[in-house]
């Protein structure tokens, strides 16, 4: 990875997998488009025994993230498995720590989406989506869901919404992405892609 070309930063907490093999497809999306290239980094799991800890590197998979992270990052793609309804704990306590970048203004006018995997059709995947969209906002982000110019978004009879791409993992959370799951990933990051990119052009234009 270049020190110099812009990158999109891809966020998430997975625990059984799903929603780690979203972010590799959203990944690929985003290294699709010419000039850009995907940051995939993970956060730990928070426990209530004080004395846990976790490793400083995951034994597999992304490694931790940073505010530097996402400080420097041209945009942001976010996501958790469902939890009632809601994001997972470990992604909320990160971002709860992100105070300093939304003092400084560090997210502002970034494009930013998010996804989502739950065991069942219905359990909760918008509502999730919806409330991880909240703090996007209360950092100044400029949010990008998933048009239905995505023709997969009509077609699909497990994951997909406009708020942003989503995943049935089934009761035992063994259920791989499908053909319309991963295809509305790969659209979710080129869109952020392009747009990350446009903004990027604009703000340039509007220092230089």
């Amino acid at each position: 990875m270049s020190n110099t070309t812009p990158f999109v930063l891809i966020l998430y907490y997975s625990r059984f997998g799903a929603t780690a093999d979203m972010a590799r497809q959203i990944a690929a999306g985003v290294e699709s488009v010419s000039g850009i290239e995907a940051r995939l980094r993970t956060v730990p799991a928070v426990s209530t025994t004080c004395e846990a800890t976790e490793p400083e590197i995951p034994e597999e998979g992304a490694v931790y993230a940073e505010l530097e992270d996402l400080r420097h990052c041209s945009a942001l793609a976010l996501g958790s498995p469902t939890r009632f309804g809601n994001m997972a704990a470990p992604l909320k306590y990160f971002l709860d720590n992100t105070s300093s970048l939304w003092m400084n203004g560090a997210l502002i006018d970034k494009p930013a989406c998010a996804f989502t995997s739950s065991s069942s059709l219905h359990g909760g995947q918008e509502s999730t989506l919806l409330t991880m969209l909240v703090p996007l906002l209360h950092h100044g982000m400029v949010y990008a869901g998933v048009p239905y110019s995505e023709t997969t978004l009509i077609e699909t009879q497990t994951g997909g919404t406009p708020y942003g791409v989503s995943h049935v993992a089934g009761a035992r959370s063994d259920r791989p992405v499908d053909e319309h799951e991963r295809t509305l990933c790969l659209a979710q990051g080129k869109r952020l892609a392009r747009l990350a990119l446009a903004l990027n052009n604009m703000r340039q234009g509007e220092t230089s």
